[in-house]
């Protein structure tokens, strides 16, 4: 390496060599230099070179003169200085590594400790861009790498003599790593801009398999004798899967689903110890019995994590991508097995040969893709020696169709599935490989597991929804997102997983025709095309597209909420309502407990004076003194109906004036209370056109007044549902069965009444959609045609998932059953 070393302070060592180290932990220093500076050279210029064609593509692209001579000026300082960058960066590391038990200086622990709020400065934006974007890398890689930097501070905090290094002052660790490039980037003298595009390239070229080389440096360091025996095992708190019974839910095994977006995510994932039973039943060791293996994967299948253990380190991701390929083995030998089955079956007597045979005419057998037999892998006579081909040739041949529009299809076509893709994509790659080019088993299974979760999203997808075809459309980048990090399947909030699970749920099938809004669906379109249009390997593609999709769900929300609190406090005011008319007709029933009057008496009572007790009850309470004064006037009505004595004017006087306030014409109100106030029959107005007149008339709360079936004993079952229902929060998502094809709706129960049981319904826009009383509820319930939505069941991708994990599970299920732990290979 050719290039001046930069100074540092003078307490800093620049060299391992000249650090005042111990010489043990000084040898070890230098020999990962050594180890580790092959691979960071090479990257590095591997950077320099994709650096410059980025920066040529920006001057073919640039909008105006100014900003291509400005690409042109950053061109020639990158010609002029590019040998510079390399040796300068090795310094920094190797300074990084020389300086490990060197204290900070005073300014950065002060600065960290202390602001100082009078000499406060505004930040210029250049260096709030630089930051902004070197940490963003540092905490992804953060984030992924975290058992393998959890372990390297344990390490080089032995080396230090001080406690574990955090992960943002690990010397190999990302955040360092990204500040010794902005450091030694300052030679190459470029712009802002420029500078940017070189931290994502370093992120793309250097850091791209930054786990992977932290768990080699973590195995250096073992076999230098730091902290050999070091294991990291993340404590983990297992959550069983939430089942439709009530019973289950009570007990606090799974939440109901409340929100409105079904934001929680339990992402199903397998553990090693259910790693080693599934290898147990695939090697046929002793260490797991076939039903031992399949009850372990049973196990793994019901017990999702929840969102906090969903954060897979790259150690646990690599074992638990290892567990998803072992299934997939159990389940194309379960297809084999099968078709081996159908060929024997064929050649018996009286079998038909036709059974043993593809559609093509040839021997059935497995057919998993990607080079595990049928199309996968060639064959034939000429056919040599299977060429593996890199995942980056793979990812090249997708990046070339992913530009390309959906072939056209007619209404009754099936669209492309991800097997179809791997298909196309195969037949590109022999063209420009050669015909013995297949797919390495990782990428293989990759393709097949993103083919049997597409197949799962696509059941619970309306077939002509326009996010049917837009899940077309993300196939491509979704596939190659997958095949860069194996974390799509464990990560519970991969964005590429995020923006499949929106557009799945704008088109699921448990939405009516109220709930699509066609803002959103032109969101989603736009956020898919630019996803296609743009999408080379950077994550961060995906979270901007569906920023904005996230900014329109968050507004439907807010609308949606409001929505429903008119709705809630409709529903209120009904309610309270009817509890006001269940108290009246109290009132008055044990008013006549010791003496009835006539029936035509009671039916006046229940009727014309029910409603002022009604009206009295909503607007001063029972405390209040009218409710006093109300009560005691019903008492002396059913008095005076029931004994022999004269009119009493003024208790005639006293009713007359509360039917008119509560609506009552001064005709109707004075003949109601002549018939109250007396035993004596009125002989001004017959009972006959009272009675018509009553009738005719609206009563108060007469036009939302349902008649209710008279209280029965529920059946146990009803009654578990009855008393689970009254401990649901309110805003709980239900699943309601439409038909008999077991379609379903959601709606949200939004409140109900523990005084009346009567409960309200919205959609997902807020919009009322019925009502129904608990009993109702807690017998659909019973009979299967209702069930809650829980949270490890609220969002699309994590249904399909599961669902994936089941039919994987129930293979291997079968398998352990079938087989004894030895004959298991």
């Amino acid at each position: 390496m050719t290039g001046t070393r930069p100074t540092s302070p003078a307490a800093t060592p620049t060299t391992i060599a000249s650090s005042a180290l111990p010489p043990r932990v000084r040898r070890v220093l230098q020999n990962l230099y050594d180890h580790i500076a092959t691979d960071f050279i090479a990257a590095l210029n591997a950077m320099l070179v994709e650096f410059e064609q980025q920066l040529f593509k920006q001057a073919e692209q640039a909008r105006s003169n100014h900003l291509q001579a400005q690409v042109f000026v950053d061109l020639r300082a990158l010609q002029k200085h590019r040998t510079e960058l390399v040796p300068h960066y090795m310094f920094g590391l190797e300074a990084e590594l020389a300086g490990i038990r060197t204290p900070r200086p005073a300014a950065e622990t002060a600065s960290a400790l202390r602001l100082d709020y009078q000499t406060l400065t505004l930040v210029e934006d250049a260096v709030m861009d630089q930051e902004i974007v070197l940490r963003e890398v540092a905490r992804r890689h953060e984030q992924r790498g975290n058992a393998q930097i959890l372990m390297l501070g344990q390490r080089f905090g032995v080396l230090a003599r001080a406690p574990a290094y955090d992960a943002d002052a690990l010397p190999l660790g990302p955040h360092r790593l990204c500040q010794v490039l902005k450091e030694a980037a300052t030679c190459l003298q470029l712009s802002l801009d420029a500078q940017l595009v070189l931290y994502r390239t370093f992120d793309h070229k250097v850091m791209q398999n930054y786990s992977e080389w932290a768990g080699t440096v973590n195995q250096f360091l073992s076999r230098e004798g730091i902290l050999p025996g070091l294991v990291y095992m993340p404590r983990r708190v297992r959550v069983q899967e939430a089942i439709r019974h009530p019973r289950d839910a009570a007990d606090g095994t799974a939440r109901p689903l409340t929100g409105w977006q079904g934001a929680a995510s339990h992402w199903a994932t397998l553990t090693p110890e259910q790693l080693n039973a599934v290898a147990g039943a695939l090697t046929g060791s002793s260490t797991a019995s076939g039903a031992g293996a399949a009850a372990a994967v049973a196990q793994a299948g019901e017990a999702p994590r929840t969102s906090a253990d969903n954060a897979e380190t790259p150690g646990d991701a690599a074992g638990s991508f290892e567990v998803l390929q072992k299934l997939l083995a159990i389940r194309r030998g379960g297809l084999q097995a099968d078709a081996q089955a159908l060929a024997d079956a064929a050649v018996q007597p009286g079998g038909h040969g036709t059974l043993a045979q593809g559609a093509g005419g040839h021997p059935a057998g497995p057919t998993g893709p990607g080079g595990r037999g049928g199309a996968g892998t060639p064959s034939g006579p000429g056919a040599g020696a299977p060429r593996l081909l890199p995942t980056p040739d793979v990812l090249n041949t997708l990046q070339a169709m992913q530009a390309a529009p959906l072939p056209a299809r007619t209404p009754e076509q099936p669209r492309r599935t991800v097997q179809d893709l791997q298909q196309a994509m195969l037949a590109a790659a022999r063209a420009q490989h050669g015909p013995d080019a297949t797919l390495a088993s990782a990428d293989s299974d990759t393709f097949e597991l993103l083919d049997l979760l597409y197949n799962e999203i696509e059941r619970e997808v309306q077939h002509d929804a326009p996010a049917a075809d837009m899940l077309v459309r993300l196939q491509v980048p979704v596939v190659q997102a997958a095949l860069r990090d194996r974390n799509f399947f464990l990560r519970a909030q991969h964005p590429a997983r995020d923006l499949l699970n929106t557009v799945a749920e704008s088109g699921a099938t448990w939405l009516g025709e109220e709930d699509v809004d066609p803002q959103l669906l032109q969101k989603l379109h736009q956020a898919v095309e630019t996803v296609v249009e743009t999408y080379e390997g950077d994550e961060t593609i995906f979270e901007d597209a569906s920023r904005e999709v996230q900014q329109h769900l968050q507004a439907a929300a807010r609308k949606a909420e409001l929505a429903e609190r008119r709705q809630v406090e409709a529903a209120r005011g009904k309610d309270r309502l009817e509890i006001a008319k269940q108290r009246a007709a109290e009132t008055i029933e044990s008013a006549m407990a010791e003496a009835k009057p006539q029936k035509f008496v009671q039916a006046l009572l229940s009727q014309a004076w029910a409603d002022v007790l009604t009206l009295t009850q909503l607007r001063n309470g029972e405390t209040s003194g009218e409710w006093a004064d109300a009560l005691q006037t019903t008492l002396e009505i059913v008095a005076a109906t029931t004994t022999a004595q004269g009119a009493n004017a003024e208790l005639a006087g006293k009713i007359e004036k509360s039917l008119v306030q509560v609506g009552y014409h001064e005709d109707e109100a004075a003949a109601i209370a002549r018939r109250l106030s007396s035993a004596e029959e009125d002989e001004t107005t017959s009972r006959t056109e009272l009675t018509a007149r009553l009738k005719a008339r609206a009563r108060l709360g007469g036009q939302s007044e349902v008649k209710k079936k008279p209280a029965q004993p529920r059946p146990p079952e009803e009654q578990e549902c009855y008393d689970y229902l009254r401990t649901l929060p309110f805003g709980t998502w239900f699943e309601f069965t439409r038909n008999q094809q077991g379609d379903v709706q959601r709606q949200r129960l939004s409140w109900f009444s523990p005084v009346t049981g009567n409960a309200l319904f919205v959609n997902q826009r807020g919009q009322r959609v019925g009502e129904h009383s608990l009993d109702t509820l807690a017998h659909l319930m019973a009979k299967g045609q209702a069930q809650v939505v829980t949270e490890d069941r609220g969002r699309l991708i994590d249904r399909a998932w599961n669902a994936t994990l089941n039919a994987l599970r129930s293979l291997t299920g079968r398998r352990g059953e079938a087989e004894p732990a030895g004959g298991a290979a």
